[in-house]
């Protein structure tokens, strides 16, 4: 027993443990210290150039990028802040970009405050960047970008770190933007900063090209001081690009924030539509403008609100919302409070400057229209207009308009993948409404385009008060419609192929004994009232109808028959989409005996620009031939005889005129079918009798 207790060990003094332990502390801190020290000692002597190989494969693996230092290289404690010095470095672009580099520079040469790499709010004490350019691009499918260094959508904004002291010369940026085709090279004026403080505006200029049109721009951070502390940055910009100038200012978060940053806009130039041409958007050629409006970019999403200024000698004001995604679409909501009827001329294919200065007919002949043409025969923009989709929705509180007083105008456009619809379009004028539904579709070759224009019942006094017509005296109203089909780029090839119906129907009302009487060439009651001092007494319009039908762009009267209280007036003939050619004749017939009546038919020929009436036709002529023959063989007084109107006209029966039924359907008071109305053609036969069916080829206007 007393051999197993000398065999067990003895236990060391407590003294001896304690001394063992302090040991164990001290080398640790020793270590602690020294192995600090000397990694210090070590990059300090050697610059830590050996780190050169680590630091390009750790920040590659870091930003999934290849990092290269061409130059020397150093990473070390100076003293106590860590010095970063590189030659010839760059960082690569991901593989689809079209540059190499997404950041490269001559030299860089930084100390940075090691504690808040740690922290997160990464601060420099000193940066010296020469001649450092970045190359900023987004992929074709706008799902990321070349300062993105993670997988997921869409990248994340540049950070940039709080700089004491700057020293950057020789920076440019380049910016590609395939989606919206967009290139920018811009050069940044040279930095020089202390203490945090710039101390006066960095400018940065340059130029590019977005979609097909240069560009070339201008702009200050009025206040970079906030910017290198990572603060408020007020910003200015200028762009000229097609004869349009474009300023942007406000006040962002930081340098490469604008996402979601309320930034005010103002753009003038000559033509709105050269503005909107830059990203491919197609407009009516417009006059000045002068607009200004508050944008927020929301990813590919640009919103620009409070919008207001003016177009030509027109307010506007709204919003508009830009989305440059697969499909570039428009969508927007203006209100106008007085439109110039000159700015208006663009909704029919005019130059407005040009409609101003030299009048329709030269706006229509600037659009590739023939001498004295009024349509305008501009081809739409097939192409550019299945590239976009746009939504308008227009309101007008007032059209000046020296003729025709036209108020209340609401216009909805949509043009969805090349159909452009404008529906429903429509407008009061002289107390009446007119609603229209105009659709052309590019997608059929030639367009397929519709016209529907509807005339609610409209004072005839208020609606041609323009021409020398007044209201008093007058209470008769004029209603109507216009179907028409037609094929072809423009309002004049779809006009000029054109089918369909015109209608304008005139219910039971009064007008001045004047305006009817002239209109009939009834020289008697016209003489006679005008002696007795009853010009203005009001005639009796029971009804009336101006009816065409429309085949291949010529207008057949079908028919026009207007029954008074003592006339009816007929008419024969028609007009021409395809050469605008006028040939129409009105006659009125007496229903009751009248003296001095001139009983011919008043000609109504010329072109849609230049009209011209002919009162003195051949019957007319004819008939007072035939008055001069009798007052040689006779006497005077037989002479008189040859004006003489028995008044045998028939009445017409209201209901197929005020329905606007054609010319078929017409008929008398006792309801016989009229025999004076025509066929609703124009072709004639050698009696002046219209022909039907296949024999309406024979030539009339001039054409076939």
């Amino acid at each position: 027993m007393a051999s197993e207790r000398n065999d067990r060990p003895v236990p060391p003094a407590p003294a001896a443990t304690r001394e063992r332990r302090r040991r164990i502390v001290r080398n640790t801190i020793i270590a602690i210290l020294a192995i600090p020290a000397l990694i210090w000692l070590v990059l300090f002597i050697t610059k830590g150039r050996f780190l050169k190989g680590p630091f390009e494969t750790i920040v590659g693996r870091m930003t999934n990028r290849e990092v290269r230092v061409g130059g020397d290289f150093q990473l070390y404690f100076a003293p106590l802040r860590i010095k970063f010095y590189a030659e010839r470095f760059t960082i690569a672009n991901p593989a689809w970009a079209t540059r190499p580099y997404l950041f490269r520079a001559d030299r860089i040469d930084t100390r940075i405050a090691p504690l808040s790499l740690l922290f997160g709010k990464r601060r420099l004490y000193s940066l010296d960047l020469e001649n450092g350019a970045a190359d900023l691009e987004w992929n074709a499918e706008h799902s990321t970008n070349t300062w993105t260094f993670s997988e997921k959508k869409g990248g994340k904004p540049l950070e940039f770190p709080r700089i004491d002291v700057a020293t950057v010369r020789g920076t440019t940026v380049r910016y590609l933007d395939p989606r919206m085709r967009l290139l920018a090279d811009l050069g940044i004026e040279d930095i020089r900063s202390k203490d945090a403080r710039i101390g006066k505006a960095v400018r940065v200029a340059g130029e590019g090209r977005i979609r097909d049109t240069p560009f070339r721009v201008a702009g200050q951070l009025l206040s970079p001081d906030a910017t290198v502390n990572r603060g408020e940055n007020k910003l200015t910009a200028r762009a000229w690009a097609a004869n349009n100038v474009v300023d942007v200012s406000g006040t962002l978060p930081s340098l490469a924030e604008i996402e979601n940053v309320p930034l005010q806009t103002r753009a003038r130039g000559r033509d709105l539509s050269e503005l909107l041409g830059i990203i491919g958007v197609v407009l009516p050629e417009t006059r000045a403008y002068n607009l200004k409006a508050q944008m927020v970019k929301d990813g590919e999403v640009y919103r620009f609100t409070r919008m207001a200024g003016i177009v030509g000698k027109s307010d506007v004001a709204g919003r508009l919302t830009v989305t440059n995604g697969e499909r570039l679409h428009l969508d927007s909501t203006i209100a106008t409070r007085s439109l110039d009827i000159v700015d208006a001329s663009v909704l029919v294919g005019y130059n407005p400057d040009i409609v101003e200065e030299k009048g329709a007919v030269a706006a229509a002949a600037a659009t590739g229209s023939g001498p004295q043409k009024l349509l305008p025969d501009n081809d739409l923009p097939v192409e550019k207009m299945r590239a976009f989709d746009a939504d308008l929705r227009w309101t007008v509180r007032q059209v000046k308009s020296r003729r025709v007083p036209i108020s209340n105008m609401e216009l909805t456009l949509d043009l969805d993948r090349g159909r452009l619809a404008l529906s429903p379009f429509s407008f009061a004028m002289s107390r009446g409404n007119v609603a229209t539904d105009i659709v052309f579709d590019t997608r059929q070759r030639p367009s397929a385009v519709k016209y529907d224009i509807r005339l609610a019942p409209t004072p005839m006094g208020r609606l041609f008060a323009g021409w020398g017509v007044e209201e008093s005296g007058t209470s008769g109203t004029i209603k109507g419609r216009v179907q028409l089909s037609g094929r072809g780029d423009s309002i004049a090839d779809s006009l000029a192929t054109s089918s369909g119906r015109i209608a304008f129907v005139m219910p039971q009302g009064t007008l001045w004994t004047r305006n009817v009487q002239l209109a009939e060439i009834d020289i008697g009651t016209f003489v006679q009232k005008m002696f007795s001092g009853q010009l203005k007494e009001p005639v009796s319009i029971n009804c009336g109808l101006v009816g065409f039908t429309v085949r291949g762009g010529i207008a057949a009267a079908d028919p026009i028959l207007i029954d008074t209280r003592k006339n009816v007036i007929l008419g024969r003939g028609g007009f021409s989409f395809r050469t605008e050619a006028i040939d129409l004749a009105i006659r009125a017939d007496a229903k009751k005996f009248s003296l001095f009546s001139g009983q011919s038919p008043v000609g109504l020929n010329g072109y849609f620009s230049a009209p011209a009436l002919d009162v003195i036709s051949p019957q007319l002529v004819g008939r007072a031939g035939a008055g001069l023959g009798l007052a040689v063989a006779a006497t005077p007084l037989a002479g008189i005889l040859a004006f003489v109107d028995i008044g045998d006209a028939k009445s017409a029966a209201c209901g197929p005129v005020l329905a606007g039924a054609n010319a078929a359907a017409q008929r008398t008071s006792k309801g016989e079918k009229r025999d004076d109305v025509g066929r609703g053609t124009t072709a004639k036969d050698e009696e002046g009798k219209d022909k039907p069916g296949k024999e309406q080829k024979k030539k009339f206007l001039g054409i076939f």
